[in-house]
């Protein structure tokens, strides 16, 4: 069986990067793995005085169109370190809320596909041929907690296998 999702309020929506679960990156707190994506576009590019206006964004879809206005220069290395910048952040979140952790360890060995009708990147896209990176990053940090479960580095409460 394969586990799709998109929208928060749907199921799996924890999976989501619009999903109410902050971060703490850097010693900085953000309020949503969106939040932090969208800046970290512009770190070191001209245009980074838009970093604190995206982290002060009263709520992810407004951090996404800020981060998404074409009219502002990214970093130049941006293209090379998005899917790291993205996958640290998705572990972080699921480092930090066990109850989260939980629903993704309970997907087992499903795949996990962000069943986005407009990005084929992160996602499936519209006719499901997407590379689905997000999906990828997911399973891949589902994965590295187990192995941490493991070993009962995260917290006390965490399973062991």
């Amino acid at each position: 069986m394969t586990i799709y999702f998109y929208k928060v309020w749907q199921p799996y929506g924890c999976f989501s990067n619009f999903s109410p679960h902050p971060i703490q990156i850097h010693g900085t707190y953000w309020s949503t793995v969106e939040h932090y994506y969208q800046a970290q576009k512009f770190v070191g590019s001209k245009d980074a005085a838009i970093i604190p206006v995206i982290h002060a964004a009263a709520t992810p879809e407004e951090a996404a169109a800020l981060g998404r206005c074409s009219t502002r220069t990214l970093r130049l290395d941006w293209d090379l370190v998005k899917t790291q910048v993205m996958r640290e952040a998705v572990l972080k979140k699921f480092v930090t809320h066990a109850d989260i952790r939980e629903i993704l360890l309970a997907t087992g060995d499903e795949t996990i596909v962000e069943n986005s009708p407009t990005d084929c990147f992160w996602g499936c896209g519209q006719d499901k041929t997407g590379h689905n990176h997000l999906g990828k990053i997911l399973m891949s940090v589902r994965e590295e907690i187990r192995r941490l479960c493991l070993y009962s580095v995260i917290t006390g409460d965490c399973l062991t296998e």
